[in-house]
């Protein structure tokens, strides 16, 4: 079996690539450009599990400093934590990292192309390429691009450059303007990472309630629901808050009180907002909805 970074036999516009952080996101993609055609020149890593996740992912491919990183690639992709971004992006400007000429593509849902400013200034030409997706830093993860949306921010000119990497890698471009990039995240974050909150909490009182398997239980109603909810909108809102039952919520707010307090904030801030878009939508009468949030209203807090 070919290991990640086998490059295809050959390619129109081979780029030497470098991957400057070695986290989950940086090998995968890294590994994608060179299963395009891509050269992948250098990489750094500098805990002991990046270490190991570049031989991993990215075999034969030496570690590098930084600086030495961007020496070698045409494209040098910045796969630091979010937090991190900047930081190293004004270090290299700082340190004149040779960065003229090169493509300086980070993966950040957070920031647009202006954290690149300070290399863009001294020659660099920046890109924002988020995948809409989560990673294990394994070789199956190669699999998971396919079909996948990348928020791409790129100055109108590298548009097509930009384009051209995320098709490459087999994802789907989608274009989000730089003022617009914290809404497009929050957005994104708010729906995957409370998503799974939601989901363990749900299954941590189901286990309470006595099922011995939650997950089993749970998949095929939220696979519905998820279904429901993309394809139909707020018309897929079901269950009693839809319905105007009030009593039935009356009664999850006292069974929630007696087992989980932290649960029953969050179910009655998200009953909250589902009476409000049930209303909007025009699924609830103006006093079927008042009737909720009397009892909402009257949870403890």
């Amino acid at each position: 079996m070919p290991s990640p970074v086998d490059p295809s036999p050959s390619h129109p516009a081979r780029l030497r690539v470098g991957v400057i952080g070695a986290g989950k996101v940086g090998v995968v993609l890294g590994a994608a450009l060179a299963r395009a055609g891509h050269k992948l020149v250098a990489v750094t890593a500098v805990s002991d599990a990046s270490v190991r996740r570049a031989a991993a992912m990215l075999p034969g491919v030496p570690v590098r400093r930084p600086s030495a990183v961007l020496a070698g690639a045409d494209l040098a992709l910045l796969t630091v934590p979010d937090d991190a971004l900047p930081g190293l992006v004004n270090g290299l400007a700082a340190t004149d990292a040779p960065v003229e000429g090169r493509i300086l593509a980070h993966t950040s849902g957070r920031y647009g192309v202006g954290v690149l400013d300070s290399t863009t200034r001294r020659g660099a030409l920046p890109l924002a390429l988020h995948p809409v997706m989560t990673f294990a830093g394994r070789p199956d993860d190669l699999n998971r691009l396919s079909g996948i949306s990348f928020g791409v921010t790129a100055p109108a000119a590298l548009r097509p450059v930009a384009e051209a990497l995320v098709i490459e890698m087999g994802g789907e471009p989608v274009f989000i303007d730089e003022d617009r990039r914290g809404l497009y995240h929050a957005a994104l974050a708010s729906g995957a990472n409370h998503l799974v909150t939601l989901v363990v909490q749900s299954a941590e009182l189901l286990g309470m309630a006595g099922v011995p398997d939650p997950a089993r239980m749970l998949r095929p109603l939220l696979t519905a629901a998820l279904d429901n909810a993309l394809v139909l909108g707020d018309a897929g809102l079901t269950g009693p808050v839809a319905r105007a039952d009030s009593d039935t919520v009356a009664g999850h707010v006292r069974a929630l009180q007696d087992a989980s307090p932290e649960a029953l904030r969050a179910y009655v801030a998200l009953a909250r907002l589902t009476a409000d878009r049930a209303l909007a939508a025009g699924l609830l009468a103006p006093p079927d909805a008042q009737r909720l949030l009397d009892v909402l209203a009257g949870a403890p807090r």
